[in-house]
């Protein structure tokens, strides 16, 4: 028979077998089509929390969401029994959803008990948490007679509260009659079970009203006990007097004593909290004088950062307890008589917690996995595991697998072993339940990336080709180029596991199809890569440094070598930014395809001209100054005339060689009658960069001999170009070459910094040193890296590339860095230690209890319970809210749906914020996640609520129809009502320019959407301003005015005749005519005598002049009107002359008619002549009028 020691020695070597074959578990990609085809187990998505408390006069609602492929079904337990849903009519289950509501109506005790929720598919069963089920509640306070309280000045006093058990417990506080807080300080304070305490009582505490109220949460009612009557019993009369006095209780001849305690009794007692949990150390002492408190902690000092003293020293508070905080803590009350200690033994346990929580796991057909389960607590918790919501021990056996305590060993796995997994740890102080499923995938080799994708490198350049792929099992993939060979590994080609193909230097023979193929036992897939190789885009003739006067033409040459497939764009920087070449240079600059010129130039145009050429996939810039000088006008003409580019320096010698320095001497070459102001030194080096002069430094004109400052392992040649105020001179020729020892490297790599990619690497990356920088050959990088905070050895890898990635760390954990350079001679310095972060992951955590306050038209104020910031897998980033509108509560009305979100950076303990900018009278949703730099975590839960009435928006529309005389408005309702529309307000006043008249005010009922007006002058202008109404007030204004018409005056005519009161006057008119006619009808029937000879156009006879008897003097002015004088004989003012006609007359027998005609046709005639004589002067005259009608 086997020992037990044997039986340990076979599980432990099955183990380590098992192990040895274990594949990595598949990562399923996130690509869609995948994701709908997949087959999955259920998982428990959302829930309600373990210990739910509700509201007695709400719904109740419990939680249970799942996802899964198929969709999941759900069923309930109830008190370890099956609940059936269908039986009670109060009880409804969600479609396509586990969550459970009950209706308030009836006793909501009668559903109070444990629940919990089987979500299953075809391929297994996902359980939720216990869940138990209490109504809040809040009884009320026991009817009690409270007798006085009476007390001796001085001693010490408790007034009990002992509130009513509620569930949650109530909050106590301490009023009196008039609702203001009793006065808490150091002598009299509330404790920890809601007790009023007085450390000594004064004649002031006297007082009828000492009452303990309290506040149930749930219910948002306050409670109050019958008052406390205190009477107090002195040996001196209290008056405020005694306020002022420093030795209060020496006044009063209140007794001295030493300090006691009042909470907690006795020297020492012991305390259990909870992990997670806050702790609360009270103690409360009684004396005169009042005793002051401090705490101490055994064994060290208390944790400054962690314990919070409140209530005057008197409530030690340590929020978030840890194991660390356990031991003796001791509490000292003193005042001057002595002191007293008590002390407490803090015991801290553990409700379970996860040390490793075990995961989803999807195995291909034949391959091994393992699911742990690992928690600690205070005492250990046990592991209980669970299939499919079954102890395992009573479900079918299963030879595929094999339980080891908290893992589970599966091995040549098969399908329709698919299944979910529970494990329950537990202690006497809680449990944690998790689901994780085994699914069993084979799926035959799928391409994710895109098909015969075309890429393009640079000649000798690193080149990467990708080819994403999934399969269960994992396919085999393998390379192939031009269809040709064996698959492509090793050599300047390496694999990468994910797919990627490296070709270390890309050349043209690399060039053609690439082909990769991923095949597992269910078959094959292959895609294309096409890999073109180019030439590298080089600027070979870069333009130099120029020095000109003011008016010159300026040539920067920039001619570009590149490959001749590749389309290239050049441009030119100023200064580092781009030049415009139309009006900013006065159509000065000129661009060809080599070159830039600058004519005209001027000091303005001074500075760094750069040529970038630059292709799709590469580019090259060369960058050379301009400086641009002034002189003044005879130098000018001087220089004009004889000056011009100095000759290059002469006769390049090479002294004093030191290990990193040589001396150069030239000679320098004819000034051409311009001074030479500087010289520059270029090198040339045929290590790294052969061919390629670069700048070294600069020096003055007045030098010929200076000593260079070299770096090692550099075989340097030299030149020198001499400048003058005309311009450059050319280059030298080459000085002879001088070869540096080599160094270690001097300078230490920079830009070190590491940061993951995935959740599972970090990279690590750095600026490689300069070619000048190297000292030395076999330049190499080492890497030094060790996880933060731990003491274990330095990692370290030697490296030629700018970056290494570390494999296989824990998610988001900090690692300290360094690196150092080294060649052949040695090495550098190394860099100050960095620190980087391992690749982020998911959150795995939601924020919990998610829920609103102060709910208004447009906002809200939002809470949350912040998750563990050990969750959150990566750096913080936010809490981001996501939210949208679910529905207008106005029916019928129509809301865009889409989805916003807002983030809250907050890391308080109690976290909050406000949601803003929210539509009123509308139905939202809401539901949290935490996010770090990279991911999102999974929903908290969803909220619902409905936001109040508002202002309501402006009428959808508002127009002016203008009549003749009358304005007809029309409107229709806003697009957003924000809540039930009772009406419209029409406000209104004239407009005159500038000017408005006094505003009038028109009320409609909410169907009334048009008005008509009348206009009281149609010339007259209103502005009109319209606004809904709702029962919080109006909304927004639209404001429009009537319309100006600018052929107003046209339409007054055009319509005049239309009018009534022009009618009436155009009547009055022809009657005033027709009488005057009448009337001057009537007078020239009379017959009147006029002088025949006023204003006869015929000359008159001298003698007439000399007449005796004339009645008239002609040639007066007066006479001279005959109008004027017409129109006084129809007044009746003329003194007529019986003989008038007859001095025109031959003799006093003349023929005349006996009808008077001739007197007639006369009359008419001289009416005609002085009618047309008097036409300019006497236009305005009403008889003119008539006479020219006549």
């Amino acid at each position: 028979m086997w020992t037990q020691g044997r039986w340990a020695a076979l599980a432990v070597l099955s183990i380590i077998l098992l192990l040895s074959k274990e594949a990595a578990p598949i990562e399923v990609p996130l690509d869609p089509k995948i994701q709908q085809e997949l087959k999955q187990p259920p998982t428990i998505v959302k829930q309600s929390l373990k210990d739910y408390i509700v509201d007695p006069r709400d719904n109740i609602i419990i939680e249970c969401e799942a996802k899964g492929n198929p969709v999941p079904t759900f069923q309930w337990r109830r008190n370890g029994k099956f609940f059936n849903v269908g039986k009670d009519p109060r009880v409804t289950m969600r479609t396509r959803s586990g969550t459970l509501e009950f209706r308030s109506s009836g006793k909501p005790e009668d559903y109070e008990g444990e629940y919990q929720c089987f979500a299953s598919n075809d391929f297994g069963t996902a359980i939720s948490n216990k869940i138990l089920l209490r109504v809040s509640k809040s009884p009320l306070w026991p009817k009690e007679v409270l007798e006085p309280v009476t007390v001796r000045e001085g001693v010490p006093l408790v007034l009990p509260c002992n509130p009513p058990p509620g569930l949650p417990p109530p909050e106590t506080f301490w009023m009196d009659s008039s609702i203001m807080p009793i006065p808490q300080d150091k002598r009299v304070s509330m404790g920890l079970n809601g007790d009023l305490f007085f450390s000594n009582v004064l004649a002031k505490d006297a007082n009828p009203d000492y009452s303990c109220n309290a506040r149930f949460e749930f219910t948002h009612t306050i409670q109050q006990k019958n008052p406390y009557t205190l009477k107090v019993q002195t040996k001196e009369p209290y008056n405020d007097t005694f306020l002022n006095s420093t030795d209060l209780y020496g006044v009063r001849n209140v007794p001295e004593t030493q300090p006691t305690f009042l909470s907690p009794k006795g020297l020492s007692s012991s305390k259990i909290v909870l992990r997670g949990e806050q702790l609360l150390l009270e103690c409360i002492a009684a004396g005169v004088p009042t005793p002051s408190i401090n705490w101490f902690k055994r064994g060290g000092d208390l944790p400054a950062k962690k314990v919070k003293l409140e209530n005057f020293n008197k409530t030690l508070r340590i929020l978030n307890v840890s194991e660390e905080d356990s031991g003796g803590y001791t509490c000292m009350a003193s005042n001057k008589l002595g002191s007293i200690r008590h002390s407490v033994e803090v015991q801290v346990k553990a409700a379970p917690y996860w040390l490793d929580k075990p995961t989803n796991l999807v195995l291909a057909p034949d391959e091994n996995g393992r699911l742990v389960c690992r928690a600690n607590g205070n005492p250990k918790p046990t592991i209980q595991w669970l299939v499919n919501g079954e102890p395992i021990e009573s479900s079918l056996p299963n030879l595929n697998q094999q339980v080891l305590g908290d893992t589970i060993m599966f091995h040549s796995v098969q399908i329709g072993s698919s299944a979910v997994y529970q494990c329950n740890a537990s202690n006497e102080h809680g449990y944690l339940l998790a689901n994780a499923f085994v699914s069993i995938l084979d799926m035959a080799p799928r391409m994710l990336g895109p098909k015969n994708q075309l890429i393009k490198v640079i000649e000798n350049n690193r080149t990467f080709l990708d080819c994403p792929f999934f399969g269960s099992p994992f396919p085999l993939l393998r390379w192939f180029k031009n269809g040709l060979g064996s698959g492509l590994d090793g050599g300047q080609y390496k694999l990468y596991p994910n797919g990627t193909l490296e070709i270390n230097q890309a050349r043209p023979e690399d060039q053609g199809t690439y082909t990769c193929v991923a095949s597992n036992i269910l078959g094959k897939m292959e895609n294309q890569v096409r890999l073109e190789v180019k030439e590298p885009t080089r600027i070979v003739r870069a333009p130099e440094h120029v020095t000109e006067p003011r008016g010159s033409t300026v040539r920067f040459d920039c001619r570009v070598k590149r490959d001749s497939s590749l389309p290239v764009t050049v441009t030119w920087l100023k200064d580092d930014k781009p030049l415009s070449f139309s009006w900013t240079f006065g159509g000065r600059l000129r661009k060809d395809e080599e070159s830039l010129t600058i004519q005209n130039v001027n000091p303005e145009d001074g500075g760094t001209y750069t040529c970038t050429a630059k292709t799709e996939i590469d580019e090259d810039s060369a960058s050379a100054r301009l400086t641009v000088i002034e002189d003044d006008i005879s130098s000018a003409s001087n220089r004009s005339a004889s000056a011009g580019r100095p000759d290059p320096p002469q006769d390049l010698e090479l002294s004093d060689p030191l290990a990193r320095s040589v001396r150069l001497t030239w000679v320098p070459g004819n000034e051409n009658n311009s001074p030479v102001t500087q010289f520059f030194v270029q090198f040339e080096e045929d290590r790294w960069e052969p061919g390629k002069w670069q700048n070294l430094s600069i020096y003055d004109g007045n030098l010929n001999s200076v000593n260079l400052q070299l770096s090692p392992f550099v075989n340097y040649q030299f030149r020198v170009i001499a400048i003058n105020a005309v311009g450059q001179s050319q280059p030298s020729h080459p000085s002879a070459r001088y070869q540096t020892s080599g160094a270690p490297p001097d300078v230490i790599p920079g830009g070190l910094k590491g940061w993951g990619n995935k959740k599972n690497n970090m990279e690590i990356t750095w600026q490689a040193l300069q070619n000048t920088e190297r000292n030395g050959p076999n330049l190499r990088y080492v890497v030094s890296w060790r996880r933060k905070d731990t003491e274990e050895e330095w990692f370290n890898i030697t490296t030629t590339r700018a970056k290494h990635i570390i494999h296989n760390t824990d998610t988001y954990v900090p690692y300290e860095i360094k690196i150092q350079a080294i060649n052949d001679f040695g090495h550098s310095p190394e860099s100050n230690v960095v620190i980087g972060y391992t690749g982020e992951d998911k959150p795995s955590a939601a924020p919990t209890e998610l829920k609103v306050s102060k709910i208004n038209s447009t906002k809200v104020n939002v809470h949350w319970v912040p998750v563990d910031p050990s969750t959150v897998n990566g750096e913080f980033k936010e809490y981001k809210l996501y939210y949208w509108r679910e529905a207008s509560l106005i029916k019928g009305l129509k809301v865009n749906k889409t989805k916003l979100h807002k983030g809250f950076f907050t890391t308080a303990e109690h976290p909050s914020g406000i949601l803003t900018e929210l539509f009123p009278f509308s139905k939202y949703k809401i539901y949290m996640v935490v996010a770090n730099r990279e991911y999102e975590g999974p929903q908290s839960n969803t909220v619902e609520f409905y936001t109040k009435e508002g202002e309501p928006g402006a009428p959808k529309y508002f127009r002016i129809q203008r009549h003749t005389d009358v304005v007809h408005l029309k409107w229709d309702k806003p697009l957003e009502p924000n809540g039930i529309l009772i009406g419209y307000t029409l406000q209104y006043h004239t407009v005159n320019g500038t000017q408005a008249g006094e505003r009038k005010v028109q009320s409609f009922l909410p169907n009334v959407t048009e008005y008509v007006m009348n206009l009281p002058h149609r010339l007259t202008r209103f502005k009109f301003y319209l606004a809904a109404r709702t029962q919080v007030g109006a909304g927004e204004v639209y404001a429009v005015e009537s319309p100006h018409f600018a052929n107003e005056a046209y339409m007054e005519q055009e319509d005049i005749a239309t009018q009534g009161w022009f009618i009436g006057l155009m009547c009055a008119v022809a009657l005033l005519v027709l009488i005057l006619l009448i009337v001057c009808f009537i007078k020239r029937s009379r017959g009147g005598k006029y002088p025949v000879r006023e204003k006869k156009d015929l000359p008159l006879d001298p003698v007439d002049h000399k007449d005796q008897d004339g009645s008239f003097d002609y040639h007066s002015d007066e006479d001279n009107k005959p109008l004027q004088g017409s129109q006084t004989s129809l007044d009746g003012n003329v003194k007529e002359s019986d003989d008038s006609l007859v001095d025109y007359g031959e003799g006093g027998d003349g023929q005349f008619n006996e009808d008077g005609s001739f007197i007639g046709q006369y009359t008419v005639k001289k009416d005609k002549e002085e009618t047309e004589g008097n036409e300019s002067s006497e236009a305005t005259s009403p008889v003119n009028a008539i006479y020219s009608l006549a």
